[in-house]
């Protein structure tokens, strides 16, 4: 088979593994990519340089993006864990009880490990 089926020849498949690689139109358009990246980059370092407040306002754009970003993670874990508490809480009294036993154990054995892994 030359498809590239599980009964292709391992050398067929290596030399066909390469040649995709070593495609040299891929390398040139990436190389190329990079190049103009890093001319980007090099002109967005300039004007930032020579902007301070431009800089500053950026730096502080971001940050504000980071902490957003933080805030939606927490929620979302809230989120998940009110949905879990909801999910317990639907359950009769008896699964209810042998599942936050497990949940408890699997818990700190996690905890239990990292911490180890910590010392």
């Amino acid at each position: 088979m030359a498809d590239g089926g599980p009964d292709e020849e391992p050398i067929g498949l290596l030399v066909r593994s390469t040649r995709d690689l070593l495609r040299p139109e891929e390398l040139v358009r990436e190389a190329t990519r990079d190049i103009v990246k890093d001319e980007i980059r090099q002109h967005l370092e300039k004007t930032l340089r020579e902007d301070p407040q431009l800089e500053a306002d950026l730096r502080e754009a971001v940050s504000d993006l980071l902490k957003a970003r933080a805030m939606e993670y927490a929620a979302l874990l809230r989120v998940g864990t009110t949905t879990a508490r909801l999910g317990l809480h639907a359950l009769p009294v008896e699964v209810r009880r042998a599942l936050t036993k497990d949940l408890v154990d699997l818990v700190s054995k996690e905890l239990g490990q990292i911490v180890e892994r910590s010392l």
